[in-house]
């Protein structure tokens, strides 16, 4: 397919409504341009195994590899992020979380089983990002989104650049809930909405590694979110 040489440019979900996957797929090649070839096969590397882990997974009207790729793209374009194991690691950053069996290549493997496959094939620091944003067993006892939360919370506060994962992972759900349909908008809206200050508070400390022109970016992104969660919630208002 022809693209437009602009593409490099167009808003993620923009590419996503008019060329779909493949147009994503064009987007993280064009991003990855600047690496050396070693960076950038490993780069490769990396979504051709979350392409395979995540090949029948679906995200309401699309592939759920569109996810990993805008998370993965909004952290070198947006964020301004060369660091190849933080790239990698938002390309996977769903991984252990959803299928550490295939990871692990061991039925009913353990969350550490796949972190440490992932760790033999894309470094430990890789694997370690994937791990402190991967969402532990929760108590069925008690409230799952509270739980979320929490671990949202005392995971990021020791992993700055953990931080810079999961930010851009919230942009993809929050800002990015309008693109959602039927029961999952209200429910993904209750879910997040919460963490915007929290996630404010943690990307605004002088040990996130962000420029303050990407913090302000975040910040104004942060806001959308907000204003597009109380125009659900709160529709009266």
């Amino acid at each position: 397919m022809d693209y437009p040489p602009y593409l490099s440019t167009m808003p993620m979900h923009a590419i996503t409504e008019v060329y779909g996957e493949d147009g994503l797929r064009e987007r993280f090649r064009l991003e990855i341009q600047r690496f050396a070839a070693p960076s950038r096969e490993r780069l490769a590397d990396a979504l051709d195994v979350a392409t395979r882990l995540h090949r029948d997974d679906r995200r309401v009207r699309e592939p759920y590899i569109n996810h990993l790729l805008r998370v993965a793209i909004r952290v070198m374009h947006h964020y301004e992020v060369d660091d190849v194991d933080v790239i990698a690691a938002a390309v996977l950053h769903d991984a252990v979380e959803d299928h550490p069996d295939e990871l692990a290549g061991t039925p009913g493997a353990s969350a550490e089983s796949a972190v440490a496959a992932l760790a033999a094939r894309f470094g430990a620091r890789t694997a370690h990002l994937v791990a402190a944003v991967t969402n532990p067993v929760y108590d069925p006892a008690d409230d799952k989104d509270e739980q979320y939360r929490r671990h949202v919370r005392q995971s990021l506060e020791r992993e700055p650049w953990a931080r810079v994962l999961k930010v851009s992972d919230f942009t993809d759900n929050g800002v990015g809930v309008i693109h959602t349909t039927g029961p999952k908008v209200a429910r993904s809206a209750a879910k997040y909405r919460p963490l915007v200050p929290v996630l404010r508070e943690l990307v605004a400390r002088p040990d996130t590694p962000l420029s303050r022109l990407v913090k302000q970016h975040i910040f104004r992104q942060l806001d959308l979110a907000e204003e597009r969660f109380a125009a659900i919630l709160d529709p009266a208002v």
